[in-house]
């Protein structure tokens, strides 16, 4: 935080193609090879760590149990455990260290329903100082790229409804997309719980050759199609494939 009270963030990738974001209050620019520079409206970083935990932990309170595990020390400093169980048994599990000085996300270990890694993301390295890095004082706020304009979000009538959702996982958006390959119009809709987003592509099953049940699982990412009467649909997310294929089965053509 700057002395004036404005919050800043840098985050920089260090394998790939390089990408730098930074935050100044509620701005947040984008740098990446090949694409031009662009600002998004926002008061937070989408980073490795879920948004929700800095934004409004309580909305997931609905969705996940959290337990209070112990005390450990991660990258050398002090830290809090806590587990985070999803309710319904229906999505994967988390451990999460929290530094004690700071409250800042130094591990998040993704686990599967029998507590077996998936995933492990983890801080080397943190330092907190009572001045902020010099890196934000080069920076000049005009000379970040204009915040673009997006378009606002317009209501579509529901073709397929989803009877299904695991507890606390609401609908958070829903349009018509037009698949670039094929250029076949399908219904997509996302499914939201804070901590997990959920895709999810509807669409009337023709005769085109792509009409087969497949699941694909990497990691904690499930690819599920699933073929049932008239309806082929494709759900993605950080699930496991039994859920996704609960979502599936539920969908039916809408009654309104």
């Amino acid at each position: 935080m700057s002395v004036s009270g404005v919050k800043m963030e840098q985050l920089n990738l260090l394998n790939g193609p390089g990408r730098e974001v930074v935050r100044i209050d509620d701005k947040v620019s984008y740098f990446e090879p090949n694409v031009p520079p662009y600002s998004l409206q926002s008061r937070v970083i989408n980073g490795p760590f879920p948004s929700e935990f800095f934004q409004q932990p309580d909305e997931i309170k609905d969705s996940y149990d959290f337990v209070m595990v112990g005390r450990s020390r991660v990258s050398g400093r002090a830290a809090q455990q806590i587990r985070i169980v999803s309710k319904d048994k229906s999505r994967f599990g988390m451990n999460v260290w929290l530094d004690q000085e700071t409250g800042l996300m130094l591990k998040m270990n993704l686990v599967d329903l029998n507590g077996q890694l998936l995933e492990q993301i983890q801080v080397t390295a943190c330092h907190v100082t009572e001045q902020p890095d010099d890196f934000f004082e080069k920076i000049e706020p005009a000379m970040l790229p204009e915040v673009l304009k997006l378009r606002p979000q317009t209501h579509t009538k529901a073709i397929w409804d989803i009877a299904y959702m695991p507890v606390g996982m609401v609908e958070v958006k829903r349009d018509i997309h037009r698949l670039p390959i094929t250029g076949q119009s399908v219904e997509y809709v996302m499914l939201s719980d804070g901590l997990v987003d959920v895709s999810i592509y509807m669409r009337e099953s023709q005769n085109d050759g792509i009409n087969q049940d497949i699941l694909l699982r990497h990691e904690s990412d499930t690819l599920l199609t699933l073929n049932q009467g008239r309806l082929n649909v494709t759900v993605v997310g950080k699930l496991p494939p039994e859920t996704a294929n609960h979502i599936a089965s539920s969908i039916h053509l809408a009654t309104n």
